[in-house]
């Protein structure tokens, strides 16, 4: 197939999907004011929740996988292109800081590599050799994880390490915003979610990039609750490395335990800034260095390790 009929084809292809469409109910925007583009911008996002509400039970047994190897030593990656691959590589970099993981634990990876975390690189999201070879770098297991991200759920490079990975044995997930897409087709578990046409046709960075920070903010936040990285419904194993995160330390550490300003910075100080064992010392009388050995012998566990020093 010469350009031409290649363009020709991709062109019909786009045609078809609904990520592409024409939103019908704003034919002409700069015919609007900005309060009238802002309600209406408004009102699409808020159809998105709505649209990933009937996928809540695919999505808890998405989590619920990838719970289970990840208690095996897995990692969670997030494989995509442009605003998708942002997307993931966001949300991975967010768990270090909230729930103390390893960098290595939630990888976020973009086609193009971290410049295209900035800039648009081109022909990046062709290349299916390059996801295999950037995903030949994480040396891959069967424990891990690997969730494609693509608005469209026809982005070469995403299908091509959804399909690199399964050929491993990783768990794999195709997330689009298409039906039927061939993204999901390649996974063992496709998460289509169609939210419509956006606001600004085909411009998937709004609610389609919405929908997939939405439900990536789900598949991390739960899989980190089933890992015992919370506490109630506080974050512990935060540490606190700089002054936000020393204030909301001790905020927590008060919430948790009921103890004043004063013992939660003596037990924060003598924990090292990790929370969860500062927590357990107040809670249980033991001295930080022996919480903290306790934790790790009930693998992290907060609730466990109260209830075996009791």
């Amino acid at each position: 197939m010469n350009t031409s009929d290649a363009t020709a084809a991709l062109r019909t292809e786009l045609a078809s999907l609904t990520t592409e469409a024409s939103n019908d109910r704003y034919p002409d925007l700069a015919a609007l004011s900005t309060a009238e583009l802002a309600a209406g911008m408004n009102g699409e996002d808020a159809l998105v929740p709505k649209a990933i509400e009937s996928h809540l039970l695919t999505i808890a047994a998405i989590i619920d996988e990838i719970s289970l190897r990840m208690l095996e030593g897995g990692r969670l990656i997030y494989v995509g292109a442009g605003t998708p691959g942002r997307i993931g590589i966001l949300d991975a970099s967010e768990c270090p800081p909230t729930f103390g993981t390893d960098p290595s634990l939630v990888v976020g990876v973009i086609a193009g590599g971290r410049k295209a975390v900035n800039q648009a690189v081109e022909n990046a999201e062709d290349s299916a050799a390059a996801a295999v070879s950037d995903l030949a770098e994480l040396t891959l297991t069967a424990k891990d994880s690997v969730i494609g991200l693509a608005a469209s759920g026809r982005t070469p490079y995403v299908i091509a390490a959804i399909k690199a990975a399964k050929e491993i044995g990783a768990f794999t997930v195709g997330f689009s915003c298409n039906n039927n897409s061939p993204l999901g087709a390649a996974a063992q578990i496709a998460l289509d979610i169609e939210v419509g046409p956006e606001f600004l046709s085909g411009s998937t960075r709004l609610k389609s990039g919405t929908c997939q920070k939405l439900v990536l903010n789900m598949i991390s936040t739960i899989t980190m609750v089933r890992l015992g990285k919370t506490y109630k419904n506080v974050m512990v194993d935060l540490r606190a490395t700089n002054a936000k995160l020393h204030a909301r330390s001790e905020r927590t550490l008060m919430t948790a335990t009921g103890c004043d300003a004063t013992t939660a910075t003596s037990a924060l100080a003598a924990a090292d800034g990790h929370v969860k064992a500062a927590i357990l010392a107040i809670m249980t009388g033991l001295p930080a260095g022996e919480a903290a050995a306790l934790l790790a012998g009930n693998g992290g566990y907060l609730q466990k390790s109260i209830t075996a020093a009791s």
